[in-house]
């Protein structure tokens, strides 16, 4: 069996299944210390099993406190506050309301600070001894204990809360005991309602007393001004000056039209005076006895002309022209009588006249003096009589303003009322078991978190594959299995592993092991099948600091490269604390500070390892302080002659810091190999070993991550379904 499972074919990238190909082969390009977010999903469930039992935890420990917590009982009693409701029953309080919308936050707001005052809570406290039920006295000396009864009292049992959207106001009120609670938060409602009436009449009683004391004021100032107006009155000798001031308002118009007509009348009476004074005919008759007049100037020209012809037809002498001149005498003498006794009329109506207009401008001149003096006297009496009313109308209002404030003053506000009493609750507001629960819970779970997050951002070592690239900028090629049997990892039967995998009943060690055995060819393959440039003979591996498994896994790499059928050259250089000879069961007198000190041919120092066919190793020989100036000037000549007879030589040298030989070494090879151990290498100085080696300009192949286990790995431990894919293989072969 033994000989089939060596004819397996090599594992190699291209006869490997794709699902199981290596991450390493590629190159990770350095981010600049970007951690991406699935580093830390992968570290959430790498420490899953340790946030899981501190949930669990906390969870336990808040049912156990929850559970022996002292229940807390809640009641609430609801005020409903009407801002639109009148305060008062009488007068002007009854019909306006209370408020608007527009002040009802902060009305609402000022009646929850009144419902937490010291006046509101003070009675409540006291009677129900609540300072002592809250433990606020405990411990407290005497002095103590009366400078905070006498303080502003508050309770730290209480609540205070207004429901969204609504003119409601809820006390609340905790306490051990539910009846207690619901008396409680009752009594606070009912000395809310008090404080307020009590506020009320204060208030009223305050401004009733104010009005009272200016009432006897207003009382002497009405009497005042009511004998002042009797007074002016009297003076007056009329009832009301307003109608007098009417009366001679109209006389006085009716004087002025009278007047204007009466001009009118003696300018037209005066052009006829002036006329008739001139001699003119026509203002004679245009006077009232025109008319008369007239006709009888028509009985003169008749009389004339016929007393022409009397005396054209007949003469002087006879009785008719005598008779005719005799009546045209008459007529003469008539017409002047009748124009003197016009002439004196006339002047009689125009002095009549010229005394009437004359009569007429002196009354209006007195009847205007007298309408302007009781005119002048009416503003005194108008200023008097308001003064007079407005002190009686002032008066009247305060009387019934005190009237009203007496009758409202006993009305309780009814915009403020208690809506729903306090009862005692069945059931504790606390603890809430299942919000405890559940806070505790999500707390716990997301304490948890940051704490491993934390955790791990605080580790200063390497333990995930995916840092490598991201922190060093170098390449990953491979990851080594942690294998708790140590001793048979670095025994002399490397065989061992191979026969592991032929049982059908191996042991968890055994499992291990072959799953180490399987990590290494992946690392070899990871490493030759790298560089198609160039073909890799000598290879260096290194570590940071000892103990860090670079001798077991150069050990193990050249066991699989020689059961390839390929001559593979072991060299330990570590001439301080050489390993490799003990792990292979050898223990040879001479070795490579031979070479360097004794002129010893390096073919005479060569040891064949039985059990492995190809596998040869050459030992350190024996210890010497000059190895670093041993190594520096025969290494090349040694590696260039091995290279030639050997397929593939690996070189197991010191930890590069703190050695010098590393570094020749390193530029010697054609390639090297950093070993650093998985959540113990320090970060540091991996960039140490880095940076030191890219500096000497070494070809650096990639560091190997050893002792990887589940919870180190991020999706590389492939281990155990290797192990079992090749027995399922064996098993059909």
């Amino acid at each position: 069996m033994a000989k089939e499972i060596e004819q397996l074919p090599a594992i190699t990238d291209a006869n490997y299944p794709s699902y199981l190909q290596p991450l390493h082969t590629a190159t990770i390009e350095p981010e600049e210390g970007a951690i991406p977010l699935s580093h830390y999903f992968w570290i959430i469930r790498r420490q899953s099993w340790k946030i899981a039992l501190f949930v669990v935890t906390c969870l336990v420990a808040t049912f156990v406190i929850s559970a022996r917590l002292q229940p807390i009982y809640e009641s609430v009693a609801t005020i409903s506050i009407d801002r639109n409701a009148p305060s008062g029953i009488v007068g002007d309080e009854a019909q306006k309301p209370g408020g608007g919308p527009q002040d009802a936050d902060q009305y609402i707001a000022t009646q929850m600070k009144m419902v937490q005052s010291d006046a509101v809570l003070r009675p409540v406290a006291e009677k129900f001894d609540l300072l002592e039920r809250e433990h606020q006295l405990k411990g407290l000396s005497p002095q103590m204990t009366r400078a905070l009864r006498d303080a502003p009292t508050q309770l730290r049992q209480l609540r205070v809360t207004r429901p969204t959207n609504t003119y409601l106001v809820q006390i609340a009120y905790r306490s051990p005991s539910p009846q207690l609670a619901a008396d409680v938060a009752n009594a606070i409602a009912r000395s809310y309602l008090e404080h307020i009436y009590r506020i009320q009449i204060a208030s009223s009683t305050s401004a009733s007393g104010f009005m009272e004391k200016q009432i006897d004021e207003l009382r002497a100032k009405m009497e005042r001004s009511g004998q002042a107006l009797a007074q002016f009155e009297k003076e007056l000798n009329v009832v009301s000056p307003e109608e007098k001031t009417n009366i001679v308002s109209a006389r006085l118009l009716q004087l002025n039209t009278e007047y204007t007509a009466a001009q009118a009348d003696r300018v037209r009476k005066e052009a006829m005076y002036n006329a008739m004074k001139t001699g003119s005919l026509a203002a004679v008759q245009i006077s009232g006895q025109g008319e008369d007049l007239a006709k009888l100037q028509d009985r003169i020209n008749d009389m004339q002309q016929k007393f022409a012809e009397i005396r054209a037809s007949r003469g002087p002498n006879h009785p008719d022209f005598k008779r005719a001149q005799s009546q045209l005498t008459e007529l003469m003498a008539q017409y002047s009588a009748s124009r003197e006794q016009i002439g004196r009329r006339i002047e009689v109506d125009y002095g009549q006249a010229l005394n009437r207009e004359q009569m007429l401008q002196q009354a209006v001149t007195q009847t205007k003096a007298e309408f302007d003096k009781i005119n002048l006297r009416s503003f005194d009496y108008q200023r008097l009589k308001q003064e007079a009313d407005a002190d009686k109308k002032l008066y009247e209002e305060l009387v019934t303003k005190i009237q009203e404030g007496t009758i409202n003053a006993g009305f309780q506000n009814r915009n403020t009322a208690i809506s729903d009493e306090a009862r005692p609750q069945s059931g504790p507001v606390f603890p809430n078991l299942k919000l405890n629960l559940l806070l505790a819970g999500v707390l716990s779970l997301m304490l948890g978190i940051a704490a491993v997050i934390l955790m791990d951002s605080l580790d200063t070592t390497v333990r995930d594959p995916d840092q490598i690239g991201r922190l060093f900028g170098a390449d990953l090629i491979g990851t080594l299995p942690f294998v708790r049997d140590s001793k048979a990892l670095a025994s002399a039967q490397p065989q061992a592993a191979l026969i592991a995998l032929s049982s059908d009943g191996a042991s968890y060690d055994e499992k291990s092991l072959s799953s180490f055995e399987e990590a290494i060819r992946m690392l070899r393959n990871s490493i030759l099948l790298s560089d198609f440039d160039r073909r890799l003979r000598t290879l260096l591996f290194t570590s940071s600091t000892p103990g860090e498994g670079k001798s077991t896994t150069a050990m193990h790499l050249a066991i699989a490269h020689a059961q390839q059928g390929k001559k593979t050259l072991l060299i330990d250089a570590d001439l301080r604390r050489p390993t490799l000879h003990k792990k292979l069961g050898v223990d040879p007198p001479v070795g490579l500070s031979s070479v360097f000190t004794s002129d010893c041919p390096w073919e005479a120092t060569i040891v064949e390892i039985a059990q492995v066919p190809n596998l040869h190793l050459l030992p350190s020989g024996p210890s010497s302080r000059r190895a670093a100036d041993l190594i520096g000037t025969g290494i090349v000549d040694v590696l260039d002659q091995v290279g030639s007879v050997y397929d593939l030589v690996i070189i197991d040298a010191p930890p590069l810091l703190g050695f010098a030989e590393p570094m020749q070494l390193a530029i010697a090879v054609d390639g090297v190999v950093i070993v650093a151990v998985a959540g113990e290498t320090s970060r540091r100085a991996i960039q140490s070993v880095v940076g030191t080696l890219r500096r000497l300009r070494a070809n650096l192949l990639g560091i190997v991550l050893n002792r990887t286990t589940r919870a180190s790995s991020n999706g590389y431990y492939y281990y155990d379904y290797h192990y079992s894919y090749y027995r399922a293989q064996s098993a059909k072969e």
